[in-house]
């Protein structure tokens, strides 16, 4: 009887190559009913046709197709899909055989006759080394992009509704337009979403639209075949490919070239697409979240965005508002970022004096959280107590931002580095500056070290 426990490991989908029909259907039930999707071909021609218009994550591929050796199908196979995993079944096992395969690129081998517990075997086995390897993947690409973990926690009643819009949409299928200006973190929230969504154990695909060229950018999401362009030494399957199952985060859609924008959007509409230099239609299944900085209504309006691929993204619209209007989480995320910070650099950083947090507060931010990040990692580096003081802050944000009175409640080395650098801004040289400050050259020299000036 045939196991009818459902995998967990992974979902996979499968394609099965084998001249006899009673085989290519046991293994199809067997592998359904542990929920996977499965694809059947007899011969190596319809094996690359359903290769070309289908992502597989698994193929069991038997030796003997007809007059056809299986062997020959296994390099077609991983030039359609390199991260394929290949089981090769047949009749007539050998050492050589085996060996032979796997230096093909083969994964595993198992001989006829089999029983459904060994086909389930060996597909956990690839269910568990797919779903890792999509794991890993994700894991290199945070490593890359290494930052403090942002806190989703927020006291900012926009920023909280927009957060439990996030939460609600990312188990739906549903195409995701975040919006706000840079550094607010969209790409952050993306991350997110795939990660609440039941899509979190297939791959996250990132394409930054302006940083490349309309026909870079076009091969970076459709991919291209060799020979497609100068330069094109070798197939490329493309981010839509790569993610199959999982989600495409498309960052600064509003930069996308017209010439791109309705091969998108026949993608969103019909999930088809055709690599650069190939005329052969391929399927897949991949989830899209934009974000944007741009008005994209007043590009639509003239012109330079198509209104029909405006709708089409901008079915669940998320806005992420800017650091300035959301003053009270300032202090909470400035706090989290130390933490980090502080444990990076192997230092034992308590907090920040009212100062310098009054400081923080005050200034209008407008890198967003992306430049609170960079304020904030720059002064656990240079500091060198256990609070950070308005002297680790940069010139940008202190004293411009926060005037000193007489009376004020700040010592005595604040009001002394504020007045000497307001002094040098509007001294003509040095010892001008030193003799309106009533000292000699070499004490300002002293001071300015002092204070990093």
């Amino acid at each position: 009887m045939l196991n009818s426990k459902p995998n967990t490991v992974c979902h996979l989908n499968i394609l099965v190559v084998d001249d006899e029909a009673n085989i290519r259907k046991t293994l199809s039930v067997c592998l359904e009913s542990l929920g996977h999707d499965v694809v059947g071909a007899s011969n190596i021609r319809a094996a690359q046709e359903e290769s070309e218009h289908k992502v597989f994550d698994l193929a069991f591929v038997d030796l003997r197709l007809g007059t056809e050796n299986g062997m020959n199908l296994i390099p077609i196979l991983h030039t359609s899909c390199p991260w394929l995993k290949i089981v090769v079944i047949t009749a007539y096992a050998s050492i050589d055989t085996a060996v032979e395969a796997m230096r093909l690129g083969a994964t595993d081998y198992i001989p006829k006759p089999f029983t459904p517990k060994q086909v389930e075997m060996v597909t956990e086995r690839v269910a568990a080394l797919r779903s890792m390897e999509n794991r890993i993947s994700t894991l290199q690409e945070d490593l890359e992009r290494l930052s403090p973990g942002i806190s989703f926690f927020s006291q900012n009643p926009t920023v909280q509704k927009n957060l439990e819009l996030a939460r609600q949409v990312a188990n739906s299928e549903a195409v995701i337009m975040l919006r706000g200006p840079s550094g607010t973190g969209k790409t952050v929230l993306a991350r997110a979403v795939h990660k609440w969504s039941p899509r979190k154990d297939k791959p996250l695909g990132i394409v930054s639209c302006p940083t490349l060229n309309p026909e870079l950018l076009e091969s970076e999401l459709f991919g291209h075949v060799k020979g497609a362009f100068t330069g094109a030494i070798r197939d490329n399957p493309g981010r839509i490919s790569a993610s199959e199952g999982g989600t495409l985060f498309l960052d600064e859609i509003g930069d996308m070239h017209l010439s791109i924008q309705p091969k998108l959007l026949r993608f969103i509409q019909d999930r088809e697409y055709e690599r650069v230099g190939d005329q052969k239609t391929r399927k897949a299944n991949v989830r899209i979240i934009t974000a944007t900085n741009t008005d994209l209504e007043k590009a639509v309006s003239e012109g330079r965005f198509r209104e029909d691929l405006f709708y089409r993204l901008n079915i669940i619209q998320i806005d992420l508002p800017p650091l300035c209007r959301r003053p009270e989480d300032i202090e909470p995320l400035a706090e989290n970022m130390l933490g980090f910070f502080s444990a990076q650099n192997h230092k034992m950083i308590r907090g920040f004096s009212p100062e310098a947090m009054q400081a923080l507060k005050g200034y209008s931010w407008p890198g967003n959280i992306r430049e609170l990040r960079n304020v904030i990692e720059r002064a656990a580096i240079l500091c060198q107590s256990e609070i950070i003081g308005v002297e680790y802050l940069p010139p940008s944000i202190y004293p411009h931002t926060l005037p000193i009175r007489l009376g004020d409640p700040v010592s005595l080395a604040t009001v002394e580095e504020n007045h000497i650098r307001r002094v040098l801004s509007v001294s003509k040289s040095l010892q001008e500056a030193a003799e309106t400050l009533g000292i000699d050259q070499a004490t300002l020299w002293r001071k300015r070290k002092q204070y990093g000036i």
